[in-house]
């Protein structure tokens, strides 16, 4: 036993590390990023090393070859399988037994993602939460001497604002009343609370709305004294490291002693540093950037608060709190000033989180009346349903297969991922769009040429699984039809896979193991939303409305033709971009919107799609592909017997 230097490489970053630690959890340690989508369990193979042995002249190391431990069963097995090269291991299964310099490869490490988490135009009226009041006080005399504190709160409460000044407000008063003839500015919030006081001034207040997503995290800042949005960027939730989907990440609390501070010091992290670029770009003072609203899934919720998410791993998914929460910024020590806030969105349930309900903010008046289904599709699918003046939401577990996870060419929205599919219904033959370039590829028309094809992302996959069963080479039951495409499938193993894209040295395939994730992620949603209809009497929607960054880059027609949705045909179908985002933003401006749902929320109905009895009967009926040929029985049958 002892304690060992581990260097990374091309960061550089340097760590100590004992005597049977994971080459992954030195990492994760050391900030240093190692793609994983299993949290460090040994399932993805994804979170690929190379060991460098020899003297190390650079960093003073010696890399003997018992400096890491053997191969474990686990990495044989998947260099048995083709999953891993020779000269790689698996950073989760390798254990430091002495200085060590690990090589991660590019196709290991975390990339930043395509993130379009873009505004969405919506209208509001302005009447934010913090106003600036000007006031000019009268000169005292020795006849008329009232204290300032006093006649600043008898001014403001000719305003309608009541309350009295903070002790920050008091050591602040009187030398800007006696440098700007008697002139102050007052900075009041919520119409009671008189936070902060400034000199006369062209300064204006702003105040951020942000979006925590598992994968990325969106930030808007807007002038509260404008409306105007002045500020906007997205960028990937750190967390990744841990776990690609929630669960991940709370079974990597559960398994690791403190692991829930980790997850709560990397987003209040990126939160800070994302907030803090915004301040200066926009060359702000410290104490301009005073509301922050904030939505997100409940556990993103929890993981921020620094609440440990551990409940809502397990039945019965019990939340600490749900209500709208306010708390100073100073309590989360992100560098901001020390009468900022920041606000949550309440939470509707367990698995049905903030998010959510700032995406139903913003679709209020067009559900209103109306049979509307609200769909947040992501690893955990999260819906809401109006109809007959009820509202009720729920959740799904689909899963992470729909956004690239969990698939074997699967990436997420990155420059180089495939995001549009066509395959040809008489040769059989594929062509795609990769993020990043605009024109069709393909290898049999001389265009593939050099591009950079990385892997299949969430909105490529949906279109390739519909184009595979309108091309005949998937039947309904979800199996491959081999035989239609000869020069298409091979065998890896037992198990058949479609050749999408025959790019030398990097081919993309499709395998029956990818059809298989696909559909029970798509059966879970189907479920759900069947289940909700049926709880309202809800026979057909008016419309089907798709929030999310996912959902705006989703083809209707796909989505349709997927059978994902129950009875929505694709004119009924439409992207309404990052919703939440925009919803967080309409509360942030106008607090009539705030109260408006934090009181819609209390009248919510919320369903347990888990526990309902029809829930296994929908999800076994919705694994099917609607467009494809009808299964052969005993061709079926013949199959399954064959690849067991």
């Amino acid at each position: 036993m002892g304690t060992h230097t581990v260097i990374f490489t091309p960061s550089g970053k340097r760590a100590s590390a004992e005597t049977g630690a994971s080459v992954f959890d030195v990492a994760l340690e050391a900030g240093v990023d190692i793609q994983s989508i299993c949290g460090g369990k040994g399932l993805c193979k994804r979170c690929q090393i190379e060991i460098d042995p020899g003297k190390h002249a650079k960093f003073n190391i010696e890399v003997l070859t018992e400096s890491a431990s053997k191969l474990s069963p686990t990495e044989k097995k998947a260099i048995h399988d083709g999953e891993l090269n020779d000269g790689r291991r698996l950073s989760c299964r390798t254990k430091v037994q002495g200085d060590l310099v690990v090589n991660i490869p590019a196709d290991a490490r975390e990339t930043e993602s395509s993130i379009q988490k873009k505004s969405t135009a919506f209208e509001t009226d302005l009447n934010p939460a913090i106003k600036l009041h000007m006031l000019k006080l009268p000169v005292p005399t020795l006849e008329d001497n009232p204290c300032d504190s006093e006649t600043l709160s008898a001014m403001l409460a000719d305003l309608g604002v009541t309350g009295v000044p903070t002790h920050r407000v008091l050591t602040k008063l009187q030398p800007i009343l006696a440098q700007n003839e008697r002139t102050v500015i007052c900075v009041v919030r919520d119409e009671r609370e008189i936070i902060d006081v400034w000199p006369p001034s062209p300064f204006d207040l702003f105040g951020a709305a942000i979006d925590v997503g598992s994968t990325s995290v969106a930030l808007y800042v807007y002038n509260l004294a404008t409306g105007a949005l002045v500020f906007e960027k997205a960028a990937m939730n750190p967390q990744i490291r841990f776990g690609e989907d929630l669960m991940s990440r709370v079974s990597y609390v559960m398994m690791n002693k403190g692991g829930e501070h980790k997850l709560t010091a990397d987003i209040r992290g990126q939160v800070s540093t994302m907030l803090n670029e915004a301040i200066e770009e926009l060359s702000l003072e410290p104490n301009q950037l005073l509301e922050i609203t904030m939505v997100g899934n409940p556990i993103m919720h929890h993981i921020f608060n620094g609440i440990n998410p551990v409940e809502l791993g397990l039945a019965p998914f019990s939340l600490a709190v749900k209500d709208w929460l306010d708390v100073p910024a100073k309590n989360f020590d992100m560098g901001l000033s020390e009468v900022a806030r920041i606000s949550w969105f309440p939470l509707i349930g367990g698995h049905v989180g903030a998010d959510t309900a700032a995406a139903y903010l913003t679709q209020m008046e067009t559900m209103k009346d109306r049979s509307v289904l609200l769909v947040d599709i992501g690893t955990n699918a999260e819906i809401v349903l109006s109809h007959n003046g009820k509202v009720a939401a729920a959740s799904s577990p689909t899963g992470p297969a729909l956004e690239g996870a969990e698939i074997s060419s699967g990436v997420r929205a990155s420059v180089g991922a495939i995001e549009r599919v066509r395959i040809d219904p008489i040769t059989k033959d594929g062509k795609v769009k990769i993020i990043g370039h605009d024109d069709w590829i393909s290898d049999t028309d001389g265009s593939l040429g050099a591009h950079r094809i990385v892997g299949i992302c969430g909105s490529g996959i949906f279109e390739v699984m519909v184009e595979l069963a309108n091309a005949g080479l998937l039947d309904q039951s979800g199996l491959f039809i081999p035989e239609a495409a000869p020069h298409r499938f091979s065998k890896e193993g037992n198990v058949w896979k479609y050749c999408l894209v025959n790019k030398p040295n990097n081919p993309i395939f499709i395998k029956q193991t990818d059809i298989r994730a696909v559909q029970l992620a798509k059966a879970a949603l189907y479920a759900g939303a069947q289940l909700l209809a049926e709880s309202l009497n809800c026979e057909a929607f008016d419309e089907v409305l798709l929030a999310g960054a996912f959902g705006t880059h989703l083809d209707s027609k796909y989505v349709a033709d997927i059978g994902i949705i129950p009875n929505a045909p694709a004119d009924k179908i439409r992207s309404i971009g990052n919703a939440a985002g925009m919803g967080a933003a309409m509360a942030l401006l106008n607090v009539d919107k705030k109260n408006k749902i934090i009181a819609a929320v209390k009248t919510i109905e919320k369903m347990e799609t888990a526990l309902e009895p029809k829930f296994q009967d929908y999800f076994v009926g919705a694994m099917k592909f609607p467009t494809a040929q009808a299964a052969s029985v005993d061709k079926t049958k013949r199959r399954r017997r064959r690849e067991r």
